[in-house]
């Protein structure tokens, strides 16, 4: 064992926002932290979710994986976990609440009983493969069990911070164990993985208790009924909308599928206290007036499938957004998603409601730790080197440089992509090889059938539209038998483009007979409608031989 190398290799969530995984490994032993999943991007037509592509990393080692530890229940950190399960065979450790979203997750993917699922608590040590001893501390985040991770290796240890700010007045739970993380430094760490989600942004980030006064003042001035629109998984976020709506004598209605899923395992755990009589169904809704009604809803995304995206649209069969009407965006705008959301804004807008949203209304606070907080860190665990992780290659650089001005040596310092190996010593660190990967995309029930190949094809279909040449061919000669018959959809309207459609029609007639007709017919329906009217549809010939 003493030749064996400690490898750190994160395989998502470094250069990005989201699909969090890292992996830690030694000798014939790995444990991951963490298996999320991310948003798709604007040009990935059709996609229903990202997740990070560990099928490089795990073809020869999946039987080396001992245990999955989870720092909390986050779509970004869980999400790709049913997937994960289907290559990997290995236990999950994570607190109480983070399991109970994960065995819901896992039940709505058919995959109950997939693995083991094990409770674990904050300063309560536990081993994995007889290697990794793991040991959990407490942290405030934006839903409550959140937690970092100590992994105690041969090496020396490793600190995961997990998704963390340092809140004095959390929504839920204690503040932060500054005991435990000065213990830590004190015990002597070798590696800090730290969150770098707000690592550009000065001071410190503001408390949860903050949005319970956002929250209160719009509640106080709204004349109808109150929608806020947060992820399915911001917990805390929900209990300060139902104190709120409780003070205000309204009832709260819980829509959106993921949502209500989180609420009711959360009840269930004791991390939601609803007072009876308060949570109602969208049924119930007729019964109370507006200024008596509270809506928590998917959707702060601007996603058109989620609750709010068909209120705006004005697709949701129960929910009519109407003037009078106060919609509260209590989330944060995850990058790349700008413009869907502020095209839902524009719609809600347009059908009379009011929307509220952004830092200076106080209806949302991060979740992540900014630069004043991040140097606590790092003065408390004392790492001798340092990665951040978790963000944007800017943020990471950020990141790097504050550690460096707080003292850690530049060398020691290391800023690493998904798919970089780190290998560690006692002494020193290197990056030795970098490991393919990227995403997977999950298209409904299916995973990994769609590449970038699909999604090219998906754009172009998307912008141009096609053009589809059916032509009889003689399988003697190769000429065409009949005229052929054109499909178009998304290019042109048929019905109005006669004379072109029979113009296309000659141009594949006299493309034949060709050595390789399909090609030919391609290119000269292509050069046609080019020339014609400068679009580019996706073509398509069927050549059929009789």
């Amino acid at each position: 064992m003493a030749t064996n190398k400690l490898k750190i290799i994160p395989l998502g969530g470094l250069g990005e926002v989201g699909k969090n995984m890292t992996a830690i490994e030694y000798g014939r032993n790995v444990v991951i932290i963490d298996a999320g999943g991310m948003f798709p991007e604007q040009d990935m037509y059709g996609i229903d979710l990202v997740i990070p592509d560990y099928t490089h990393y795990l073809e020869d080692k999946k039987d080396w994986v001992r245990g999955i530890i989870v720092t909390h229940g986050h779509e970004d950190h869980i999400g790709a976990l049913p997937y994960l399960l289907k290559t990997v065979q290995a236990p999950i450790f994570a607190t109480q609440l983070t399991i109970g979203l994960i065995d819901v997750k896992l039940r709505k993917n058919d995959m109950e009983g997939a693995t083991v699922l094990n409770v674990i608590k904050p300063n309560q040590p536990f081993s994995i493969g007889g290697v990794f001893e793991i040991e959990a501390f407490h942290v405030c985040h934006s839903i409550p069990d959140a937690v970092g991770f100590a992994i105690r290796t041969p090496v020396g240890m490793i600190v995961h911070s997990g998704d963390f700010k340092f809140d004095y007045t959390p929504a839920w739970g204690e503040p932060p164990d500054f005991a435990k993380l000065a213990q830590l430094g004190k015990e002597g760490v070798l590696a800090l993985l730290s969150d770098s989600t707000n690592a550009n942004n000065p001071g410190f980030t503001p408390s949860e208790q903050t949005v319970t006064k956002g929250l209160d003042q719009v509640f106080s001035e709204a004349p109808g009924r109150i929608i806020v629109a947060t992820f399915g998984s911001l917990i805390s976020r929900v209990q300060q909308v139902i104190e709120v709506a409780v003070k205000h004598k309204r009832v709260v209605v819980v829509n959106g599928r993921s949502l209500q899923e989180s609420v009711e395992r959360a009840q269930e755990l004791g991390y939601l206290q609803i007072p009876r009589g308060v949570l109602i169904s969208l049924n119930e809704m007729k019964k109370y007036k507006d200024r008596e009604i509270t809506i928590i809803a998917t959707g702060s995304q601007g996603e058109a499938s989620a609750a709010l995206g068909r209120m705006a649209l004005g697709q949701h069969r129960q929910i009519n957004i109407k003037k009078g009407d106060t919609v509260v965006l209590s989330s944060r705008i995850i990058p790349g998603n700008e413009i869907v959301v502020n095209r839902a804004i524009n719609r809600l807008f347009q059908r009379g409601a009011k929307v509220v949203s952004g830092r200076g209304t106080n209806v949302h606070v991060s979740g992540h730790a900014s630069q004043e907080e991040l140097k606590l860190l790092l003065h408390l665990i004392k790492p001798k080197f340092f990665v951040p992780v978790h963000g944007e290659l800017q943020h990471l650089h950020a990141h790097a440089q504050l550690a460096i001005g707080q003292g850690v040596p530049e060398e020691n310092t290391v800023i690493l992509e998904n798919g970089m190996v780190l290998e560690l010593t006692q002494k020193k660190m290197k990056v030795t090889e970098r490991i393919p990967g990227g995403y997977l995309f999950v298209d409904g029930k299916n995973i990994g059938d769609v590449g970038r190949v699909v999604l090219r094809d998906r754009e172009m279909l998307s912008q141009n539209g096609f053009i589809l040449a059916v032509v009889h061919v003689s399988r003697e000669n190769g000429q065409a038998l009949s005229r052929p018959e054109i499909i178009s959809r998304g290019f042109i309207y048929i019905r109005e483009s006669g004379d072109l459609i029979s113009r296309a029609e000659e141009v594949v007639m006299k493309a034949l007979p060709a050595k390789k007709p399909y090609d030919a017919v391609r290119k000269a329906l292509q050069d046609f409608v080019d020339k014609e009217t400068g679009r580019q549809p996706m073509v398509l010939p069927v050549i059929i031989e009789d």
